[in-house]
């Protein structure tokens, strides 16, 4: 395993464990947000759910200008 793809991998467990714990929590959160305005419940959904693309785009914008 060179270094390019250790780095990979350690920032892609990251990734993952960090969205993981996040999903695992967020209905925790919808739930309690829930009880004071259902609509603030609703953007912290979408928030994770957009968080969640634009990670993977900001990775595919830098390798991009790492390929070129």
């Amino acid at each position: 395993m060179d270094r390019d793809t250790r780095n990979a991998t350690i920032g892609a467990l990251w990734v993952l464990l960090l969205f993981g714990i996040a999903a695992y929590y967020l209905p925790t959160v919808m739930l309690a947000v829930g009880r004071v305005s259902t609509i603030l419940a609703a953007v912290i959904a979408a928030a994770f759910m957009v968080a969640i693309f634009v990670v993977f785009w900001l990775r595919g914008r830098s390798q991009r200008k790492k390929d070129h």
